[in-house]
Order: C-alpha cells, then structure tokens, then sequence
C-alpha cells in the first residue's frame, strides 16, 4: 500500500449510492476514491486503468455481481483488498464474501457508521465481522461448548463475557452499548477482544472457523 491516502475503487449500480458512500470516504483525510463503476464488470475494467489499494463491492449489480467480480479480483497476482456492501442482512452473504476472498461485510443501513472503520480494518489484513454474522459465530460456538466440544481455550474477562452473551443474543454494538452503560467503541474493543480469544483474528481463521462450524461449505 502506498504511503498516502488509501486509494478505492468503487463500485454500485446506483449512481446516488455511489455519491453518498464517496462522501462519506472522503470526509476521512486517509481515505480517496480513485475511481467509480457501475457494475463488477467496470470494477474489474477500471483496476487495469488506476492504481488501488481497495475495492468496494455492491453485493448485487448487473452484468456481474460484486461476488462475481471479488473472485475475479482475488486471482490477480497482486490483488487490491475488496469489502461487500449490501442491503441484505444475510449472515450467507457475508461466509460467500469471505469465501471470495473479502475483508468483510458492510451494511448499506449503517455505511456512516461503519463503513469508514471497515476500510481501515481491510487495510490492516483482519476482517470486518458485521454484528449479525458475529452472532451466528458466537452462537454455534456456545453450542458447541455446551455439547462438550474441544474448542480454544479462552480467557474471557467478565465484562467479554455478558458482551459475548448479548451478542449469542443478536443484539447490536450499540443495543448493547445502552444495555450495560458503555460507549459503543467500549463494545467493539471486547468485540475485538473476543474473537481474538476465539482465535479468529483474520478472514482467513474467521473463514476456516465457519467451515469447521459448518456455516458455509468448503
């Protein structure tokens, strides 16, 4: 990556969409986009005209998908970063953006609030993990504690273990945040925490973790 602001493709086959997501990149100094695209067609097209560092992906587009187009960017020699945006709160969706080789997962409801910190994440190599498929990780992972699995030793503090409880929960960082009196980014540092006591601290762990769990197929 270069040294300057963190250079981004953009792609939505909504022209408003596009105009909203860019201003909220580019109220960030570390964040520019270098350029736009309709479809995953012209995403992939506009990557042989500019230099990026990351490739945002409207999950559904015409002509081919942002699916479609992440896998296609992952098989370049040396493949920018790519995250998903989507209207579907669907943890599927998210274990197939992983399975394409995404850094994660961004809700368009909440873009101004997450989608800022889910660039900076990809950048650093780990994966943003959006609250719902979080849930569902958590959630089979405390089954298979209570079925007598052998799982990762952990050492969840106190307060990582409500957190953690309200997340099997499917509650948001924010519900939880009114829920026991903490700021919002109090509880996406134990959120941090825990899946890194779980020993996902990558896309990839994340990835090889759902498929042992039997969220997505190999």
């Amino acid at each position: 990556m270069s040294a300057g602001p963190i250079r981004i493709v953009l792609a939505d086959d909504h022209a408003l969409v596009r105009r909203g997501v860019r201003l909220i990149l580019e109220a960030e100094p570390d964040l520019a986009v270098v350029a736009e695209a309709g479809d995953g067609a012209e995403a992939v097209a506009a990557l042989r005209e500019v230099t990026a560092d990351l490739v945002i992906l409207d999950v559904a587009m015409p002509r081919m998908t942002g699916l479609q187009a992440a896998r296609e960017i992952a098989r370049r020699r040396q493949p920018p970063r790519t995250l998903m945006l989507s209207m579907h709160d669907n943890e599927q969706y998210f274990f197939e953006a992983l399975k394409a080789g995404a850094s994660g997962y961004v809700l368009k409801s909440v873009a101004d609030e997450d989608l800022v910190g889910a660039c900076r994440t990809a950048m650093r190599g780990n994966a943003f993990v959006y609250p719902g498929a979080m849930s569902a990780l958590v959630r089979d992972y405390l089954d298979r504690l209570a079925r007598g699995e052998d799982l990762p030793r952990t050492v969840l503090t106190e307060r990582e273990d409500e957190v953690l409880k309200l997340i099997a929960e499917g509650h948001s960082s924010r519900e939880i945040a009114r829920l026991l009196t903490i700021s919002y980014k109090t509880v996406e540092r134990h959120r941090a925490n825990i899946l890194a006591k779980l020993g996902m601290r990558d896309r990839t762990q994340v990835t090889r973790y759902a498929i042992r769990a039997g969220l997505i197929e190999p």
